[in-house]
């Protein structure tokens, strides 16, 4: 056995960038995310480090410094739980049902999800403005080049069990967020999707990425490293998502 061999454990399949949570799927336990500051936005807002690079990147590339604002980047628990008490005691049980998730079942903890805001003397915490053009429009088209995926849309409410937040954005990695994108597919239908047969997808520079899912047995096992170059992911609802990159980048 060497450091570079699959671990497929209970633990692990708790862990990584692509795990669901949500209602169905909640954390087991805190996560402690590798989180970063936020720049151009709020203050006091993180953000895991890969997927706050990416996020930078992508505002970066539609110029949108000053006008695309991340105003809820990581939430503790603790956090959430004051946004969820606060909804309830501002808004009622119906509208913090429709869109602010219970503890524990938010994807803010992991550290991979940010809400954005087009910049305005007024901005609404629970539900900011980002419309669907202008910068904002632009930054939507090329949020899949950067891992970025629009998280929750209105045609995938009944998958999500939450009502259409323009402004959420979930970090998956490039290649997930391009086969996401393409199939028209939300987090929740992707074990599934990927468990009818691998996926192949090739990157703007030409480099060829598989993807596979993983069932968890019950019990942890080692499989040697398919490659030089992977990524294992958990998926948080019972398996892993095998992310291999193929030649040299």
């Amino acid at each position: 056995m060497t450091p570079a061999d699959l671990h497929l454990t209970a633990a692990a399949s708790r862990k990584g960038s692509l795990i669901l949570v949500n209602r169905d799927h909640p954390l087991r336990e805190e996560l402690i995310p590798d989180l970063v500051p936020l720049t151009g936005g709020w203050p006091d807002q993180h953000l895991d480090r890969t997927a706050a690079r990416m996020l930078a990147a992508a505002i970066r590339a539609v110029h949108g410094e000053g006008q695309i604002l991340p105003v809820s980047g990581w939430r503790s628990q603790e956090e959430q739980q004051a946004i969820w008490d606060g909804s309830l005691t501002d808004h009622g049980p119906d509208f913090t049902a429709r869109y602010v998730a219970r503890p524990g079942c938010s994807e803010h903890q992991t550290g991979l999800a940010v809400d954005l805001a087009l910049s305005a003397d007024k901005i609404d915490f629970i539900r900011p403005e980002f419309p669907y053009d202008g910068v904002c429009g632009a930054f939507r088209r090329v949020a899949a080049r950067y891992g970025f995926v629009e998280r929750y849309t209105e045609e995938k409410q009944d998958k999500t069990g939450i009502a259409a937040e323009p402004w959420h954005f979930r970090y998956v990695g490039v290649p997930h967020a391009a086969i996401l994108t393409d199939a028209g597919i939300c987090l929740e239908e992707y074990p599934a999707f990927l468990r009818e047969a691998p996926r192949v997808v090739r990157l703007e520079n030409g480099r060829r990425v598989q993807v596979r899912y993983l069932p968890f047995c019950g019990t942890g096992t080692t499989r040697p490293a398919p490659g030089p170059c992977w990524q294992l992911s958990g998926t948080n609802e019972g398996g892993f998502i095998l992310t291999v990159w193929e030649g040299q980048p």
